[in-house]
């Protein structure tokens, strides 16, 4: 980062903890893994903290004093009353959020009311952050409590680098269909230059809702929205190994795993640890403890399960709700696998110190952790942490996204109670070898791999992304667009370099069907009749196509990105290439008619020196997935020879090497020898070639959201028409 520029880091919760008891202001430091990982990074850049303090003021004068005080921690506090706690955290973010993206869809609420309250508190996010950064400061967002903000921020400080990470899982494209307001959230978070997960299966999960929800195809590991390009991006979140590792290397640390030891009674212990939410999976795991000890009835007051439920949402009814069944099926199991002076389960449910979470592992055997989804879990990390002994063994579920990374650690399914009992049975009897193996391959992927390289990680991909020069945007300013013509009519000669689909005619769900209106042809006629002003409509058309649409005009074409040319008002086409040059057109119209079977609703267009599938009319999760196969299909098949594969907008289109808008308006028209001025106008990735080759004092035009070099950005063909009628509107008026 720049020596002025800052880190504002946005959570929903400050990285401290308050407490306004008996009227008095005090704060100490959370401990949390979010918090951790950011303390080192604020060594060395000039951080602040923006969020909920958890609080709120009873007066004027606490208030003050709280502020003054956070600001010694550089946070600054956005205050939420009991009603908007109740409406967007309790609500929209965790009864209709947080059960959809884990799966939880059936404790869903059956009316979702509290979406409006979500905005609203997003929007107060975002005028704090406003107050305190810049457009030339970096902006990290963090999780499901604000999807929107990167959105609304992106509008209010365009140039800022913002950044959103979510630390819960991102669910299927199936399952995220089925959320209230999914695009609205989805737009939110694309405000964001890099959005980052745990694990490719959640990146890969929201690249398919893009495509799904929004029609919005992306590519690899970034996506064009909105004139701009968006970074997807996998970063595991580790935690806090130093501190995990001194824990369990201190002089004190043998005495607490003694008497942990001694208290528990058993020859072999278990232990989980788990914040008592549903999405946890604690009923399925004491099932799992029940039908070992039913199976293998030699465990029986050997073996004991610890299990802290560390307390969470207690005002919550669900939770209370869930806090009963727990304890009552601790209580059943006891009851029925226990005896008059040994229990098969020890339940506790209460907040421990890191310091007996510590003990805790080090004195257990094996550690259980099978929640029913989740982003990361941090527990299995800290466990493998804190075994510097080199012993014991992980179970953990395989739908955790700490599984993604720990291969070694015995994985189950969390539903499947039955294999989870196995797993335990394994887990317990596994010979000291292996577990000693598992173990070192364990510690050496979570040191390698700590919080703050994490936190540092992000900061670097984000602030690494380009931040070149953007367009000026005239979608919703005609007024600036009109002007902008006007100065181009008063120039001595003036050239139009124009694309045709989707520049001068909306893109048609057939190729065929774009047909040019009589408005089209009258206005480039007009155009083309004015003293000093030349017309080319340089298009990736096939010849055919443009000659029977436009051929009679007194204009410039130029067909196939260049195979073909035509000067106004001449009859004869000039052909660009050697025929002989087209032997791979058979092999490749071949290939192509095999996927357009393959795609209901997809088109093979002929050219005479090329072929395009078009896959427009395909369903988007079928031809995204075929339009990734035939591009490697095909780069394979026709490595050797003089032939481009490129890809456009939902096509995928074959022409000979060394062709495209540039070369072909450069130097089959020599538009450029003159000393007129451009105007140029372009909607894909075939005209950035267009707007490379325009010399200084050119006008660009990029119509649509396409990531561009073009100057300006207009909104479709219907400004572009504007902006010409403007121009033959003013060229035709008597000078004065």
């Amino acid at each position: 980062m720049s020596g002025t520029s800052r880190l504002i880091l946005v959570a929903n919760r400050l990285p401290v903890s308050v407490d306004l008891g008996d009227g008095q202001v005090n704060i100490k430091a959370s401990s949390g893994g979010l918090a951790t990982g950011m303390r080192n990074l604020a060594k060395a850049e000039q951080t602040s903290w923006v969020g909920w303090p958890g609080a709120y003021p009873e007066n004027d004068e606490q208030r003050v004093s709280l502020e003054k005080q956070l600001r010694e921690h550089s946070a600054t506090p956005v205050y939420l009353s009991s009603r908007d706690a109740e409406r967007f955290y309790e609500g929209m973010s965790n009864s209709v959020i947080w059960p959809l993206f884990h799966y939880m869809v059936d404790r869903m609420p059956l009316l979702v009311s509290d979406y409006d309250d979500y905005r609203s508190v997003n929007e107060r996010f975002a005028d704090a952050v406003c107050a305190e950064a810049g457009e030339d400061d970096t902006i990290w967002i963090h999780d499901y409590h604000l999807l929107l903000l990167p959105g609304i921020l992106r509008e209010r400080l365009p140039r800022a680098r913002i950044g959103f990470f979510l630390h819960i899982p991102f669910p299927s494209s199936e399952i995220f269909r089925l959320l209230p307001h999914r695009e609205q959230l989805l737009r939110g978070m694309l405000g964001a230059n890099l959005i980052g997960f745990h694990t490719y299966g959640f990146a890969r999960h929201f690249a398919d809702a893009l495509l799904g929800t929004l029609g919005i195809e992306p590519e690899l590991d970034r996506v064009d929205v909105d004139g701009r390009s968006v970074s997807i991006g996998v970063f595991p979140m580790g935690i806090d190994v130093q501190s995990f590792e001194r824990l369990a290397e201190s002089p004190e640390l043998p005495e607490r795993v003694a008497q942990l030891r001694q208290a528990q009674g058993v020859e072999q212990l278990l232990l989980g640890v788990d914040r008592l939410d549903y999405t946890k999976g604690l009923p399925r795991k004491l099932l799992a403890m029940e039908l070992l000890l039913q199976r293998s009835p030699q465990y029986r007051g050997k073996v004991r399960l610890l299990q802290i439920a560390v307390p969470s949402r207690e005002a919550v009814s669900e939770y209370k709700s869930l806090r009963q069944d727990v304890e009552q099926l601790v209580g059943r199991i006891n009851g029925s696998s226990g005896s008059l002076h040994e229990a098969p389960i020890h339940y506790l449910y209460q907040p421990v110190t890191q310091a007996e979470l510590v003990a805790s592992y080090r004195a257990a055997e094996v550690m259980v952790v099978t929640p029913l989804r989740d982003g990361m879990n941090l527990v299995a990390k800290e466990y493998v942490a804190a075994r510097t002994d080199g012993d014991g063994v992980l179970v953990l579920s395989e739908l955790a996204g700490a599984a993604s990374e720990l291969g070694e650690a015995l994985t189950v399914n969390p539903y499947d109670v039955e294999s989870m009992a196995l797993n335990l049975d394994r887990a317990l009897s596994m010979p000291e070898a292996e577990r000693r193996e598992r173990m070192s391959a364990l510690r050496e992927k979570v040191r390698a791999h700590p919080v703050e390289r994490w936190a540092t990680s992000f900061v670097s991909t984000l602030e690494a992304g380009e931040r070149g020069p953007e367009p000026r945007d005239l979608r919703l300013d005609s007024s600036e667009l009109d002007r902008l013509a006007t100065t181009l009519a008063e120039q001595a000669e003036v050239i139009f370099a124009l694309d045709y689909d989707g520049t001068l005619v909306p893109i048609a769900r057939n190729p065929e069907l774009a047909v040019p209106d009589s408005g089209l042809t009258e206005l480039l006629d007009m155009l083309a009749g004015m003293s000093g002003v030349r017309v080319c409509v340089v298009s990736g058309r096939a010849q055919a196509s443009l000659a029977a649409w436009l051929g009679k005009l007194p204009i410039d074409l130029v067909a196939e990105h260049g195979v073909w040319s035509k000067r106004a008002n001449e009859e004869s086409w000039q052909c660009h290439i050697d025929p002989s040059a087209l032997g791979w057109v058979s092999d490749a119209r071949a290939i192509l008619e095999t996927y357009v079977e393959r795609a209901p609703g997809a088109i093979l267009e002929e050219k005479t020196a090329g072929l395009a599938w078009h896959y427009r009319n395909v369903d988007p999760y079928l031809g995204v997935h075929l339009a990734r196969e035939l591009r490697v299909h095909l780069v394979r098949h026709f490595a050797q020879l003089p032939v481009s594969i490129l890809g456009g907008r939902k096509v995928i289109e074959l022409r000979p090497q060394g062709l495209d808008k540039g070369s072909a308006a450069r130097d089959s028209l020599s538009l450029f020898g003159t000393k007129a001025v451009i105007a140029a106008a372009g909607d894909d990735r075939t005209d950035e070639d267009l707007f490379a080759a325009l010399p200084d004092g050119s006008i660009s035009l990029c119509a649509g959201t396409l990531a561009t070099r073009a100057a300006y950005r207009v909104s479709g063909p219907e400004q572009v028409r504007r902006f010409l009628r403007r121009f033959a509107e003013t060229r035709t008026l008597p000078r004065g």
